[in-house]
């Protein structure tokens, strides 16, 4: 099941959350490039200080604990929202 799942995500090019059980740690905004087998190849960046560095890190399907990925972004801040009377006639849902 998670196999399935993380290969669909990897064909949508989408941001990923990973959970990696083995290591107790979150790999964020990770791209899924490859699956072969039972590895997983991600790419991701960290950012520290002054430096911002690219990975690609190859893991086992076994080690993943947990994936997940942002279905919405809401603004901070004083910001107004568009509601449903600002979105096209033909987006709207009647």
């Amino acid at each position: 099941m998670l196999h399935r799942k993380i290969y669909q995500l990897s064909c949508d090019g989408r941001e990923v959350w990973i959970f990696l059980r083995d290591q107790h740690r979150w790999i964020e905004r990770a791209q899924i490039l490859n699956i072969e087998g039972d590895l997983v190849t991600l790419r991701y960046q960290t950012e520290e200080e002054d430096e911002c560095c690219a990975w690609e890190e190859m893991v086992r399907l076994e080690s993943i604990g947990s994936i997940q990925q942002k279905i919405a972004t809401v603004p901070k801040g004083d910001t107004e929202l568009m509601i449903s009377n600002d979105c096209p006639t033909s987006e709207q849902i009647q």
